[in-house]
């Protein structure tokens, strides 16, 4: 039996489950995610608490259980809290400013500003001008576009510039040695 499989997910207040004909469809403040079973494995409600079973023993569905706990788990969570990805722009005169909530315009070093247009439930928030907040409920898209931010200018080993995650480490290489 799968370890995080047979974990129950617990469903906050205000937190609507709906388990129709393989699919589980979760509302909450936050906006609503959904998802379609795959296999043989079917979802329980409890009172408050959520439990995936899988009907057999076959490899494909043990291989799919814990994942699917987690991916539920993940709605949960997210139409009730959120998720966020927190990045840092290193550089001098690489910079970020916010145009509205859903796009960006950040400046690292190209000739001309890049301009991130955020996708439908994601949120971006500038706090200061050299960090970038990606906010939105399903977990699987935000690190995506955070990904897809990272990609426009990758930290570089010589000096450390770029954009990256807050807590990223980034091992410095030691440049050319003078004779």
């Amino acid at each position: 039996m799968s370890r995080i499989g047979k974990q129950p997910i617990a469903v906050p207040s205000g937190v609507d489950v709906t388990i129709a004909d393989g699919s589980v469809l979760v509302k909450g403040p936050k906006g609503q995610l959904s998802i379609d079973l795959v296999g043989d494995l079917s979802i329980t409600r409890d009172g408050d608490e959520l439990n995936v079973s899988r009907l057999n023993d076959e490899r494909k569905n043990r291989s799919l259980h814990g994942l699917t706990r987690t991916l539920v788990s993940n709605m949960v969570i997210g139409v009730s809290q959120g998720f966020s990805k927190e990045l840092d722009i290193i550089g001098v005169g690489y910079r970020c400013t916010a145009k509205g909530q859903d796009k960006l315009e950040i400046l690292v070093g190209y000739s001309h500003p890049v301009i991130v247009d955020a996708p439908a439930g994601i949120t971006f928030e500038v706090p200061a001008p050299t960090k970038i907040v990606v906010k939105g409920s399903d977990k699987q898209l935000v690190g995506q576009v955070a990904a897809d931010i990272r990609k426009i200018r990758k930290p570089e080993p010589y000096k450390g510039k770029g954009i990256r995650y807050t807590n990223e480490v980034v091992r410095r290489k030691a440049g050319k040695s003078a004779k």
